[in-house]
Parts: structure tokens; C-alpha cells; sequence
């Protein structure tokens, strides 16, 4: 993977790029997470696609401004990314926040082929304990409490270190914690609409853990039921995070749906 930087309204972004295809595959991560997250499957789909995968503004390693993250600053955000470096024919991916990001950047724009949902988040509207663990994992960064929420999140004991650690790193750099805080207040008073999602018509799938204790499973049926253009698949055995847990399954998931 090469890692690049650019500036988005004097904001440093850092993102992954790999691949040389025209058509353009755009990963976007979750709440307190970063690119790192999809490095199990970004040489899997660089092989056919022009892979990007950004620290989104406010995570990662990419700049902190002090602003409001509501999910139109990171849609506003997401467009003008999209526009500096120069996508086309761009499919975009979104788990978790990323995913609601995601929908809300489809409703209002009209270069996306395809679109693909992990577990978005838009539709629940109350904490759960493995989000609540995620959250004090967050403010009070340490590998304890690190490891229990990534444990917790994904049902499985045995949890990669670089996530660990590369979590409690970023949650201490400069206003890393704020933009959570903040990107977490919002949250909780914005939602996708059944209106809203009815705006998407392009091809749409929803996948989600079967397993999932941050935003369960259930909530996937109001994405499905109101996006017209909607195909669902259920990763067995799965947390919220299926593309770390089995990536080979999502990457074939993904491409039967991409192909």
C-alpha cells in the first residue's frame, strides 16, 4: 500500500491507496478507528480495483479540527475528498459510521455504481454494552480496556495486537478524544430516515454479523426494507467487523456483488 496526504480545507488527510483500475473502490472506517482497519482485505480487492481508504477528518491520522462532526460535515468532508484526488467510477464501502456516511454522501450525490453497507450505524438509537466498553475504551485508553472492547465487539478472545496498540495510539493523539466525543453526540441526535433512505436507488448491499454487539443485527432490516435497489447477506460466526474477521468470505461477498 503507498500512504499519501493531501489537504482538505487546510486539513491534512492521511489515506491508503493501491491498485491502477479505472474503477475506484472507497473504504470508509468506523467511529475511533482508522484506515488500518481494512488492510485484511485492500490487497485482496487491489488486484482488480483502484483500492482508496482515508482516515476520515477527525480520526486516525489525519487532522482534528475543532468543529461539529455531524454526519453532513463528514458528507461535505467525503465529497471534497472525493473531488481532490480525482475518483471516477467510484463504488463506496461504509461500516459502522462509515457507513452512514456513506448513505448520506449517496442521497446527495450522483457519481456512486455501487454502494456497500456493513452494519451502518443511522437507525439505533440507544447504546449497547459493547458499544458502552468501545466508548470508556476510547476515553480511557489503555490495553486492558482496549483489548476487552475489541473482545467484546467481535465475540473472540484472540485479538490482533496492532489493534490494540494502534487504537490506544490514536486515541491520544491531539484532539482525538473530542472529535469522538463530539462525532458521538451527533450521533445520537441525527438518524437516517426511512424517507431519507428511500432516496437511494442505486445498487445497494447490506451485510452485517450475524453476531454483531455494537449495533445488532436487527436493526438491518429498516436499510433493507426501504432502499429499493437492496440485496442482504448475513456473515455467520461474525462480530461487527466481518472484513477483519473473515476477509476472504467478505472479499468474496463483496466481488460476486461488485461483478
Amino acid at each position: 500500500m503507498t500512504v499519501k496526504t493531501t489537504e482538505i480545507d487546510s486539513n491534512k488527510i492521511r489515506y491508503f491507496e493501491k491498485g491502477t483500475s479505472k474503477d475506484t473502490l472507497l473504504f470508509l472506517h468506523g467511529l475511533g478507528a482508522s484506515a488500518e482497519r481494512w488492510e485484511n482485505v485492500i490487497p485482496l480487492f487491489a488486484k482488480k480495483f483502484r483500492v482508496v481508504v482515508p482516515d476520515l477528518i477527525g480520526f486516525g491520522y489525519s487532522d482534528k479540527p475543532i468543529v461539529d462532526y455531524t454526519t453532513d460535515y463528514f458528507a461535505e468532508f467525503l465529497s471534497k475528498f472525493v473531488n481532490k484526488i480525482g475518483i471516477k467510477n467510484l463504488n463506496i464501502i461504509g461500516s459502522s459510521l462509515g457507513g452512514q456516511i456513506a448513505a448520506e454522501y449517496v442521497i446527495n450525490n450522483m457519481n456512486v455504481r455501487k454502494l456497500v453497507l456493513v452494519s451502518p450505524s443511522g437507525i439505533m438509537k440507544h447504546s449497547t454494552p459493547a458499544l458502552d466498553a468501545y466508548i470508556s475504551a476510547a476515553m480511557y485508553p489503555s490495553s486492558e480496556s482496549a483489548l476487552n472492547a475489541f473482545q467484546v465487539m467481535s465475540g473472540r478472545k484472540k485479538i490482533n495486537e496492532k489493534i490494540v496498540s494502534g487504537f490506544i495510539e490514536r486515541m491520544q493523539l491531539p484532539n482525538a478524544k473530542r472529535a469522538f466525543l463530539s462525532t458521538l453526540l451527533e450521533l445520537t441526535n441525527s438518524e437516517i430516515t426511512i424517507k431519507k433512505l428511500k432516496l437511494i436507488t442505486i445498487p445497494t448491499l447490506i451485510i452485517w454479523g450475524e453476531n454483531d454487539p455494537v449495533i445488532p443485527i436487527k436493526y438491518a432490516q429498516p436499510f433493507v426494507s426501504a432502499i429499493n435497489d437492496c440485496r442482504f447477506y448475513k456473515m455467520v460466526g461474525c462480530g461487527h467487523t466481518p472484513y477483519v474477521e473473515k476477509p476472504e468470505k467478505f472479499f468474496e461477498i463483496m466481488s460476486n456483488f461488485l461483478n
